[in-house]
């Protein structure tokens, strides 16, 4: 069965051992490109639109898991979502989180034998998925819902760095004078190229940390990621539209942003 496939691992030469063994594994798959992070993973997977994509779940910037939850936000809705397979190190995690995914996993170092039934597992699938519209919103659901409960599985922090304490003070430093912001007075945080951007209600600052690093030390019953790049504190929503795409526009307690609550996070705001 001919189909594409792109691999992002940042260690190149573990990325050129999985390319060798996919050619013995599935001479027939085209590997289309290779991405060193997860961010040129995005951009690529959206611009060749490969079949398969493996991801290496620990890349620095942007994680395997991160980068397949941004692939399926922005996929065209009338395309096939190409097929995840996850690449990690992480055995016992790899096998709680993905066994009974539509996604499949290969562990490092790789096993020929293992990569062999990945292979047909993809064939499969792929044939199966053949003249259906994979790109429906059910099967979109579908595959971010997937992706919601394996960043929310057990043992992810595990596998992508460990949990860190709970921050109650933001040290924002402008200019000389670093500025101590109670964590409880935050509206939402945004991630702007190398620094998130910390908005209350009456100034914005600027930190420079990682948004998944920040997400570890936040109380996950007080703020909430909504989007790939945007963590909102629960209590300062005032309202959510959910529009037909399934999307979800936010409205904030006196304060006139509007935020959008990606698919991958519109369950939050359901009806009690």
């Amino acid at each position: 069965m001919h189909a594409s496939a792109l691999i992002a691992e940042d260690e190149p030469l573990l990325a050129a051992s999985l390319q060798a063994e996919l050619a013995i594994a599935w001479p027939q798959l085209r590997i289309v490109g290779t991405a060193a992070n997860g961010v040129a993973a995005v951009e690529q997977a959206l611009a060749l639109h490969p079949d398969i994509v493996f991801l290496d779940i620990r890349m620095p910037g942007m994680s395997g898991l991160e980068a397949a939850e941004a692939i399926a936000e922005d996929w065209a809705a009338d395309a096939p979502l190409p097929a995840f397979v996850f690449v990690t190190a992480y055995e016992e995690y790899a096998l709680r989180a993905f066994e009974h995914a539509a996604v499949d996993y290969v562990l490092k170092p790789v096993d020929a034998a293992r990569l062999g039934r990945t292979c047909a597992r993809l064939q499969a699938a792929l044939q199966a998925r053949a003249g259906t519209p994979g790109g429906t919103p059910q099967v979109l659901s579908a595959m971010l819902n997937q992706l919601k409960d394996l960043l929310a599985a057990p043992g992810t922090d595990a596998a992508l760095g460990g949990a860190a304490p709970r921050l109650t003070v933001l040290q924002a430093s402008v200019g000389a004078t670093i500025h101590l912001v109670p964590v409880a007075e935050v509206l939402y945080f945004e991630a702007a190229d190398k620094y998130i951007r910390v908005i209350t209600a009456g100034r914005e600052y600027l930190i420079r940390l990682p948004l998944r690093q920040l997400l570890q030390q936040l109380d996950p019953q007080q703020f909430w990621q909504v989007h790939r790049s945007v963590i909102v504190r629960a209590e300062a929503v005032a309202t959510a539209v959910r529009d037909e795409s399934g999307k979800v526009e936010l409205t904030l307690r006196g304060h006139p942003v509007r935020l959008v609550a990606s698919r991958l996070y519109a369950h939050r705001f359901k009806p009690m």
